[in-house]
């Protein structure tokens, strides 16, 4: 049977902050949906990666790694600080606290259905060995007694990245750089790796597996800049990794990274793959599901300069 081992980043946080509401909510779905697996003999490990100051609001059901001892700002200064952790720190300690099979990684803001770990062991077993499961975002809620009605919202559709399951022996192989979470291109950074590190990789669009309580988007606050320009340098990194590899996988992931963030010469890469067509195609219909889906006009700013630059 299939051994699973789970982390998250939990952090001490303002009331006033959406990730008060969010992460006990969190924490409880978690603790639920691993007592059903264990009620169907699946091994579900929980664990947490935090800086010291964050131990008091973290529950006992979540197995603590050693400290983070480092965060983005120790990397490179910022106009304004945020002590936000490096995904590979997180994933590093992880793939050290156990032999599980599989690895979990979700946004602490992201809550998980009561079968959450049966499915990803089913899916496991369909022969899966990567796999992204979108989101459902549902309405706004403030106490942990509500979840029962938290599971009954079907919720709408996200395109983001916030839940990857993959397999802890592939692990040694990524390349993350020094991508932080916190700010996109997250999603995008890990998502490529478990992409181009795998046999059969899946993105599950549509399954009623996890929630995130009404709309979020810190990251698009004004005066973080800067932080978005270096997540996106570091991740160009590794998309300039795998491609200099001649691994770097044609997926809907990969390409929408491309058209809309990246910075890289396509004069640089392999013609075949990165042609002007490639990355330009349907670009109207990408820029215009973006403006919809709400994210700041910045971020379209960024795809136009990449459209430019391509014709």
């Amino acid at each position: 049977m299939v051994k699973i081992a789970h982390i998250i980043n939990p952090v001490k946080i303002k009331k006033n902050s959406d990730l008060y509401v969010a992460q006990p909510i969190t924490f409880k779905t978690m603790q639920t949906a691993q007592e059903l697996a264990k009620q169907n003999d699946i091994t579900v490990e929980l664990y947490s990666a935090q800086f010291p100051e964050d131990h008091e609001i973290i529950p006992n059901y979540l197995q603590k790694t050693p400290d983070l001892t480092r965060s983005i700002l120790d990397v490179r200064a910022f106009k304004n600080s945020r002590k936000l952790p490096l995904i590979k720190d997180i994933l590093d300690s992880l793939y050290s606290s156990t032999d599980a099979d599989y690895l979990i990684y979700t946004n602490v803001d992201i809550a998980v259905l009561p079968h959450f770990y049966m499915s990803v062991a089913e899916i496991i077993n369909q022969g899966y060995d990567a796999f992204i499961v979108n989101r459902r975002t549902i309405g706004s809620y403030d106490k942990i007694k509500k979840i029962p009605l938290m599971y009954s919202k079907i919720g709408g559709s996200h395109a983001g990245y916030d839940c990857f399951i993959f397999r802890r022996d592939a692990y040694p192989k990524y390349v993350l750089n020094n991508v932080f979470i916190g700010s996109i291109p997250i999603g995008y950074a890990l998502g490529v790796n478990l992409i181009c590190n795998s046999q059969n990789f899946k993105l599950f669009t549509a399954l009623h597996l996890t929630f995130h309580l009404g709309s979020d988007g810190s990251w698009k606050q004004k005066g973080l800049e800067d932080y978005l320009e270096f997540n996106i340098a570091e991740t160009d990194k590794i998309y300039q990794h795998y491609l200099d590899n001649k691994v770097l996988k044609n997926h809907q992931i990969t390409g929408r990274y491309l058209r809309l963030f990246s910075n890289i010469n396509s004069s640089k890469s392999n013609s075949t793959f990165f042609n002007k067509l490639q990355l330009s195609r349907n670009w109207l219909a990408m820029e215009m599901y973006y403006k919809l889906d709400g994210l700041s006009d910045r971020i379209i700013n960024f795809g136009k300069k990449l459209k430019s630059d391509l014709t």
